[in-house]
Parts: C-alpha cells; structure tokens; sequence
C-alpha cells in the first residue's frame, strides 16, 4: 500500500477507468452472469476506491482489489434482494463459494481471456445482427448509448432497447460465456471479425464529434484483432488485422496540428507508421498465400498497394482497379461500388469516376452517404462544373455530423463561390 492524497486517487482511478474498466468488466460479467450487475458493482467499486485508498493506500495490484470489491458489492445487492426472492440465496453462495483465494490469484491473468468471451457472447448466433455491435460497442469497448446511436444514425431510445432485448435474450436462453469450441468457431467467426471492423472503422473515421479519428477504438479494435490471430490464425484473421494496421499507420498524417483533416493526395508520407506497415505487410502475404481469403484481405491489398506508392501519382491504380473489381464480386455492396468508382476515376480520369458514382447514387441505398456527395463533389470540381461542385459539397456538408469534415467542406464549398 501506498499514500496519496485525494486529488491524486482521483486522477488515479481516472486513469485505471480509462485504461482498464472494460476488462474489469468483462470478468465480472463472467463471475456474475448479469450484465447490469455487473456494471452497478463495478461503478460501486470504483466509488469504494475512491472513499478507502486516500487513508488505506493504494493497493499494490489495484485492478484484482477492483474486482474483488465489486464481486462483494454484488454480493450484498443479491443478499438484499433474497429478502424478496427466495431464488437469489442460492445465487449467493455460489458465488461465494467460488471466489478462493486461489482463483482471486488467476483473475489478473484471465482479463484478456474475459474480454474475447465478451465478443464471442455478444456476437452469438442467437442475438440478432444489429444487437452484435451494439453490444460490443456498449459492453467491450465502452462506448455511451449516445454515442453508438449517433455513428448509426438511430435514435438513442431505438438503441438502448436493442440492448435491453439483447441482454434478457443472453439472460433467458441462457447464452453461454465462452469462447466457442474449434468445431463451432467457423460459423461464429465471421460476425466477431465484421464487428471488430465497424470498431475500427469508428475510431478510423468517427461519425461524430470534434476530432477525425478515435485513438482508442483503433487501437481497441487492433488489440482485439491480435487476440483473434492468436486465437484463431486463419486467413481472413490475419486480413482484417492486415487492413487494420495498413489504415492506422496512416493516422499521424490524416490531420494537422491543429486538427484538420488532410486528404490523402496531401498527406505527409514520411509520417505513415512503418513498423505498422511491414507488420500489415507480412500478415497480407501471409493470407495471401493460402488461397483461402477473402474480403477483408482483398482490402488489405488495397491498403498495401496505397501505403507501399511514393505520392497518389505513383500509386499503382491500375493494380487498385484490379483489386476493387475482386472485391466487387464477393462483397458488391454499395460502399464498395463507391470507392471502386473513385478508384476508377484516379486511373482513368474524373468524367469516367462521375458515370460510375452517379450509377451508385441510382439505386438510391448512399442517398444519405455523405462520402458519396463529397466524392461526386470531387469530380464535379476537377471537371470545372463549379455550380454542380458546390450543390454536390453542400449537400454532404448537411449529411456529415464531423467537425473537421464540417470544416473541410466549407472550406471546399467557400472556394468555389
């Protein structure tokens, strides 16, 4: 134990909630089996911290003594209302049975175990997809109700009910937390890994707010993606950690100093991540070689191709092109179409890149898509249709709910009046 004065426990736990609340978490979902619970006691064990360590000290591993207290606090709110329900007492003593010194002693070492279980309990076949990321935004990565209802353009209330169907569904099968078996991993794989890179994707590129990027959800995301690599390395594993650590070691050059986002053709390369690079880069070939890839490998290339090219005009878009049209036929979403037609546009010129975005825009799914509108902006502007080019800014501008996005748009909308 050591002594430290309130204002320094405070910053202290500030510091622990940040860093480790969703991996506490995690565990005593597993110790407790209830969601809510789970949270309630750990809220209530961060207070406890709080009012005890200035006079008790700070204990010498404080994400164990976080845990154990919580487990107590669960206790005594079971113990209170095993005086309405007899059910509750059995409950009770099993979980206090069950917490020995010996399995106190595991605890810090199954925190990493805990919050893969998460992923795979909140990502169960039995859940409906759009609960998937719901929960693990809301649960694994700590994310607000505001906050994911925000990057899905729903309303919070639609959000927080999905949740709550979604945590009495786990409650009442009941869904078990585990990591599935070799035998059944296949099946339950593909929704763990698009749900890590909607993660990602939101912290890449946030929704909302006053900043460009998120560092802590690529950075969450990533971690995960080792997580499953060492879990499970198949080729699309490895891909989708590829993708993710070639578009995060662009990270340092997509703003300015002062926040601004930087279009990749005026990105500072020599601020691109190398190490993060030659790690995607050898993930890539590595799922390249087995022939068994897919989607999330084939953007890897894409990555590749952009992160290995000196400037935008010594990027191989022929090689993008061949990529895209790859892609197009195991992923033909709209998304997709859209950055094949930009692709299209930087080998073969803006009208070609316009034809291919307005046929996008046609069938009506990114009607509401700002990146669409600003792309088609793009095109309008470079083939001097400034009237067009502004019609086309301002109507993403009133799409995107990102400041520096918001900003870069102006900007582009002000040059051309």
């Amino acid at each position: 134990m050591s002594e430290h004065s309130t204002e320094q426990i405070r910053e202290l736990l500030d510091s622990l909630y940040r860093a480790d609340s969703r991996r506490i978490l995690a565990t005593l979902i597993r110790l407790l089996g209830d969601f809510d619970l789970a949270e309630e006691a750990m809220h209530e064990a961060f207070a406890a911290a709080l009012s005890l360590w200035p006079s008790s000290g700070v204990p010498e591993n404080p994400r164990p003594w976080l845990i154990s207290t919580a487990r107590f606090k669960a206790i005594d709110t079971l113990r209170r209302r095993a005086r309405f329900d007899a059910s509750q007492d059995e409950l009770v003593r099993y979980l206090e049975a069950q917490w020995s010194s010996a399995e106190r002693s595991k605890e810090e070492d199954s925190l990493e175990d805990d919050r893969l279980r998460l992923i795979f309990t909140c990502c169960h076949p039995s859940l409906p997809p759009e609960a998937h990321v719901a929960l693990t935004l809301r649960e694994v990565c700590g994310l607000t109700t505001e906050e994911i209802a925000k990057a899905f353009l729903i309303t919070p209330r639609t959000l927080a009910q999905r949740i709550v169907r979604a945590k009495a569904k786990i409650r009442d099968i009941p869904i078990r937390y585990e990591v599935p078996t070799p035998q059944e991993l296949p099946e339950r794989l593909g929704a763990v890994l698009q749900v890590i890179y909607l993660v990602f994707n939101e912290g890449y590129s946030a929704a909302a707010g006053a900043e460009v990027t998120r560092a802590e959800l690529t950075g969450e995301a990533i971690r995960l993606g080792r997580l499953l690599t060492e879990l499970r390395p198949e080729p699309e594993v490895m891909g989708l950690l590829s993708l993710m650590l070639l578009q995060e070691s662009r990270r340092a050059a997509r703003t300015s100093p002062a926040g601004d986002l930087i279009l990749l053709e005026n990105q500072d390369r020599s601020l691109w991540n190398r190490e993060q690079i030659a790690e995607g880069v050898a993930l890539l070939e590595k799922a390249l070689k087995s022939r068994g890839f897919g989607s999330y490998t084939l953007q890897a290339a894409i990555a590749a191709v952009h992160a290995e090219a000196e400037s935008v005009a010594l990027t191989d878009w022929r090689q993008i092109v061949a990529l895209y049209d790859r892609l197009v036929r195991i992923q033909p979403s709209p998304v997709v179409h859209l950055n094949r037609a930009v692709a299209i546009a930087m080998r073969d010129g803006p009208e070609a890149g316009l034809t291919h975005i307005d046929a996008v825009l046609e069938h009506g799914e990114l009607a509401n898509y700002y990146l669409a509108h600003s792309a088609r902006a793009d095109m309008y502007r470079r083939l001097g249709r400034t009237a067009e080019a502004r019609s086309s800014y301002e109507k993403a501008l009133a799409l995107t709910q990102q400041e520096p996005e918001r900003q870069f748009l102006q900007e582009r909308i002000r040059q051309l009046k």
